[in-house]
């Protein structure tokens, strides 16, 4: 009888089952906390001493917390090129390139939004004035040239190499996009925490909260699917788990 294959993977901190359980819950409760719970921010109209409601700005609690689980994505890639690097096991690259396209994934979704944002704020789908969005531009492009690279190559450990250094070089664009935000106390990317207080009220802290936990549970299963896949496939899982049935059928 042929044994079962199971592939050779390291204890994850959190299960895919459960991360599935948090994503599929947290994250549509995110979303009716922005629209039921949360506050509506206000805005002080200069001269009249009158404000506006912002009702625009419940996308923050959307838009960050997929910008946290890119940058979370992006991280595991690097993270797992240099674990590539250090040990040259194949899984490894594996994870390294599922985490860097997870990243793309939700960087495309945190350029959408991030956009819609901007053409309610600003009244134009883009400001090229910004420098946390061309901050954001730089690191999505970069990445996506990452696709570039390792399919303009060969299968095998020079393809592997080139890959994960390049995935290692390219996180260091995170923390700089996170410290753009501060660089450029625009009215979309306002500064949440400053020496005189956070600006988030208790609900929306909390609905904010619950936003990051959902988005990074959906980044961690996401993770975990594709890495998963991936390493069945290249190991022939299913080629093994469908020899039985076939020799079955012909007996």
């Amino acid at each position: 009888m042929q044994p079962v294959f199971a592939p050779r993977t390291s204890r994850a901190r959190i299960s895919p089952r459960l991360a599935a359980i948090l994503a599929l819950v947290l994250v549509p409760a995110c979303v009716l906390l922005t629209f039921l719970w949360a506050p509506t921010a206000t805005i002080g109209l200069t001269g009249s001493g009158e404000t506006q409601w912002d009702f625009a700005q419940k996308i923050f609690y959307i838009h960050v917390p997929i910008a946290f689980a890119a940058y979370l994505c992006f991280a595991a890639g690097a993270w797992n090129g240099l674990l590539y690097l250090l040990k040259e096991r194949d899984d490894y690259d594996i994870r390294s390139y599922s985490g860097v396209h997870s990243g793309m994934v939700f960087g495309t979704l945190v350029l959408m939004t991030g956009s819609i944002w901007a053409k309610a704020a600003w009244g134009v789908w883009w400001q090229w004035g910004d420098r946390q969005l061309l901050v954001f531009l730089t690191l999505y492009l970069f990445y996506g040239a990452y696709f570039i690279l390792r399919f303009s190559l060969e299968p095998g450990r020079a393809r592997n190499r080139a890959s994960a250094i390049y995935a290692i070089l390219g996180v260091a664009l995170v923390p700089l996009s996170f410290l753009a935000i501060r660089i450029a106390d625009t009215l979309i990317h306002p500064i949440v925490l400053t020496s005189d207080g956070d600006r988030l009220t208790g609900p929306m802290w909390g609905t904010f909260a619950v936003g990051v936990a959902g988005f990074a549970a959906l980044a961690i299963w996401m993770l975990q699917l594709e890495t998963t896949a991936k390493l069945r496939a290249m190991r022939g899982y299913g080629a093994d788990e469908e020899a039985p049935a076939v020799e079955a059928s012909h007996a």
